[in-house]
């Protein structure tokens, strides 16, 4: 992730967090960047040199009005048209939305199996990656039958290996080291 999508996302971190709104900012900026990523007219027009700011401002307003955006994001996407950031949007948001995870203590888990995981049991994965993690746990389940059994986590950029096909290649390995 860039630095300066980082700075960014972390300073609206601040103003969300500080008057409660984070929940509703990643929403709303969310909503704001699919009109963005879906307008390739609206990219180029918060690009260019050649329009002023105040049209720029004009444009942000009616597409924040339009998704409900509050004053927060409103006046956040004017400060990246200000700085000719607009073309960071898609990664500030991004950057934005891991942020206020991090901060609030919430880590998401992507866990892949070799067969579906009952109700009891991704309960139980979840508690235990929780103790582990010292986080919040949101879990996404895949399926992968490759794995032959177990599962394989991971969070961030840490994995959690506990599939049978990784036993079975370790135990090959200090089989043929014998």
């Amino acid at each position: 992730m860039k630095s300066a999508s980082l700075r960014y996302a972390n300073a609206l971190a601040d103003i969300a967090l500080a008057q409660g709104a984070a929940e509703p900012a990643v929403k709303q900026l969310h909503d704001f960047g699919a009109a963005y990523a879906q307008s390739a007219e609206l990219r180029t027009f918060l690009a260019s040199p050649a329009v002023s700011v105040e049209a720029k401002h004009a444009v942000i307003e009616k597409i924040a009005a339009r998704v409900g955006a509050s004053k927060i994001i409103r006046n956040f996407l004017f400060v990246l048209a200000d700085h000719r950031r607009t073309n960071l949007i898609p990664e500030v948001i991004a950057a934005f939305h891991e942020v206020i995870r991090q901060r609030q203590g919430i880590a998401e888990a992507e866990i892949s199996s070799a067969i579906e995981l009952s109700a009891a049991q991704k309960k139980e994965m979840a508690a235990t990656l929780a103790r582990l993690t010292g986080k919040k746990i949101e879990a996404k389940y895949a399926l992968d039958p490759a794995l032959l059994g177990g599962a394989v986590v991971r969070i961030g950029d840490t994995v959690y290996d506990g599939s049978l096909r990784s036993r079975l290649n370790e135990m090959r390995t200090r089989l043929a080291a014998e």
